[in-house]
């Protein structure tokens, strides 16, 4: 099994606190705050990494998927949008919306590599609390 590990440290009270954010890796460090969570200030959030954990890992699967369908795709871009209920401190949504150039593949061979991507993702399933929306592109390959 493959371990990986993050840090976060918090000082002071939620509104006026602040704390940082480290990888593991040394990839990674950034500041957060209730502004940066909850309101527009500077700085990271736990929420915006859990975006970028969850594109890079349906990116990686629909790679994986594609693969196996006998498809190399050229480029695949994937953003997510998590929110977040700051009444229920639930994070409720998580919209992936993914574009791609495969050469080869139709639109309904595409459509169902993606679905099975978001559905088989690690992430997606470490998430499955949340409702997981996708919106899939597929580019024509030049």
């Amino acid at each position: 099994m493959t371990v990986r590990t993050a840090e976060a440290e918090w000082k002071g009270d939620v509104k006026q606190g602040s704390g940082s954010l480290k990888l593991g890796s040394g990839a990674f460090s950034g500041v957060y705050s209730f502004g940066s969570r909850f309101e527009s200030a500077a700085g990271t959030n736990p929420e915006e990494l859990i975006g970028a954990a969850h594109a890079g890992c349906f990116s990686m699967a629909l790679s994986l998927i594609l693969g196996k369908a006998g498809f190399t795709p050229k480029r695949i871009h994937t953003t997510a949008k998590v929110t977040i209920d700051i009444e229920t401190l639930s994070i409720t949504t998580i919209d992936l919306t993914t574009e791609a150039e495969v050469p080869g593949i139709d639109e309904k061979a595409f459509q169902k590599c993606a679905n099975d991507a978001k559905e088989g993702c690690p992430v997606s399933k470490a998430l499955a609390g949340a409702k997981i929306s996708l919106q899939a592109k597929l580019l024509s390959a030049a």
